[in-house]
């Protein structure tokens, strides 16, 4: 399978697309580095594993809760079956082939 491929271009991820999301954040909240400082914060989690990939978007869409546009760019940073879906509603989801790692609310325990 392909899977391979995928994987390596998705490590060759365009370095200027992230420098301009990074850029975009910055801007949009100015007037609020907190939330800036924040985002670069949750990012280095991730880098290092602290935090999972469901993590880091369950973080990422709290924080940029009220910027869809936001929330929707960070699946550049995101492996390619990963991907933050957006319904009218307003509240980001995941979509993930694998429905195990992303664990059910209290009281959903299936089987």
């Amino acid at each position: 399978m392909s899977h391979h491929y995928r994987q390596q271009h998705f490590q060759k991820l365009k370095l200027e697309d992230a420098l301009s999301y990074l850029d975009q954040v910055k801007i949009r909240f100015g007037n609020e580095p907190g939330i800036y400082n924040t985002f670069l914060d949750i990012m280095k989690e991730f880098k290092s594993q602290i935090i999972d990939t469901p993590g880091v978007i369950n973080r990422v869409s709290q924080l940029f809760h009220g910027h869809p546009d936001l929330v929707l760019g960070f699946n550049a940073f995101l492996p390619p079956w990963y991907r933050i879906e957006i319904p009218r509603n307003g509240w980001a989801f995941i979509q993930s082939p694998f429905p195990s790692q992303v664990s059910p609310g209290p009281g959903r325990s299936r089987g």
